[in-house]
């Protein structure tokens, strides 16, 4: 399966998302109780995804800043995560094959969240996150390929006291998606290629979602 663009994906993923809500939690249907569904989005590249859910749902939307820790000299390599105030998340496996210590990564760790904060602050506009105790909270991004950063954001999001957490991607590594089945409550995805590779492999259009994007996302009524 592959995807127009992340809006067209957003609008397939909301149809699934709909069904597992409607047979797992049905008091949420039908009108918006306080304790309704939240949506949130990784950004930069789950906003436009989790937007389309967002308004399938008729739940509102937010973010959830998470961080990769790239390698050194490979920061596209993911061998860690962060999420809020939480201690960083390592990959012990790519840690080892590549001969690195926590320590070494120090300085990475704190640029990664200085970014963080930086995008929280931006994204936000001051406005406070959102309460998610007792509420189904709705995690999205554009895709899975070592969930590292999903892994990260879905251990925090527990510590909030949600009722329950739902993780919800177009597209996933197969073992990846397996993995974080562990983290969430359920993981939604719509497909999970034997040959997967990238994220971007399963998009027409994966054009990279800047800042303004993610704004003009969030403002939008």
């Amino acid at each position: 399966m592959r995807f127009t663009d992340r809006r067209d994906a957003g609008r397939q993923l909301a149809l699934r998302v709909r069904e597992h809500l409607a047979a797992a939690r049905p008091h949420l249907q039908g009108g918006h109780p306080p304790d309704g569904p939240l949506v949130l989005a990784l950004p930069r590249g789950g906003v436009p995804v989790a937007a389309e859910v967002a308004r399938d749902l008729g739940a509102p939307l937010d973010i959830f800043v998470a961080r990769k820790i790239g390698a050194p000299g490979r920061r596209e390599l993911g061998i860690g995560a962060l999420a809020g105030e939480d201690p960083p998340l390592f990959d012990r496996r790519a840690l080892d094959f590549l001969g690195l210590t926590e320590e070494e990564l120090a300085a990475d760790v704190a640029r990664e969240r200085t970014e963080l904060h930086r995008r929280e602050h931006l994204y936000r506009g001051g406005r406070p996150p959102p309460e998610l105790a007792g509420r189904t909270v709705v995690l999205v991004d554009d895709g899975l390929a070592t969930g590292m950063t999903a892994r990260a954001a879905l251990r925090n999001l527990r510590r909030h006291g949600p009722a329950a957490v739902v993780l919800a991607v177009p597209v996933a590594s197969p073992t990846t998606a397996a993995a974080l089945a562990e983290e969430a409550d359920e993981v939604l995805c719509l497909s999970k290629p034997p040959d997967f590779r990238a994220v971007g492999e399963w998009y027409e259009d994966f054009t990279q979602v800047s800042d303004e994007d993610v704004i003009k996302t969030l403002q939008r009524p």
